[in-house]
């Protein structure tokens, strides 16, 4: 059924990838939002970057564990898990869990901290750049060594 409604996603060994674009577009959207909220003092940017921030933190999760759930069954070589995936996870999962303090510590403030609130943001700021290093990690492995689909024979090993 996936097949009629989805014909790309038959071609990927698992789910993950469908589930990790939201997180990434939800928590940089949350950061931008925050940041203008702190300049501009919206209470209305403020109420639009929490519900960002949680709804990234709920995506995270999901993409976390179709991640780790998919891991063991990837399809790369040996060196690939060892000099790209094993870092991929590591940062994925600092990401998702300094998002997740981030969330329970906007949730207890609500909207957004005001004590401490360059530490909030400096927080969101890790969580971005954690992402854009682990992404582009993601990436690494699906464009160049086919980790998401079938459209090259399997394994390719890694390469520098």
């Amino acid at each position: 059924m996936l097949e009629r409604i989805l014909p790309g996603a038959s071609q990927l060994q698992n789910i993950h990838p469908l589930l990790v674009h939201f997180p990434i577009a939800f928590l940089y959207g949350a950061a931008l939002l925050y940041f203008l909220a702190s300049i501009s003092a919206s209470e209305a940017l403020k109420w639009a970057a929490l519900w960002m921030l949680v709804l990234g933190a709920l995506g995270a999760a999901a993409a976390v564990a179709s991640g780790l759930y998919a891991a063991p069954g990837l399809m790369v070589s040996v060196s690939v898990r060892h000099e790209l995936l094993r870092h991929h996870k590591r940062l994925m999962i600092a990401a998702s869990s300094v998002t997740g303090v981030l969330t329970v510590w906007a949730l207890a403030t609500r909207p957004m901290p005001t004590r401490g609130r360059y530490v909030f943001l400096a927080g969101l700021v890790a969580v971005i750049c954690l992402t854009a290093l682990g992404a582009d990690i993601g990436g690494e492995m699906v464009y160049g060594y086919n980790a998401g689909g079938s459209a090259c024979s399997q394994p390719i090993d890694y390469r520098k």
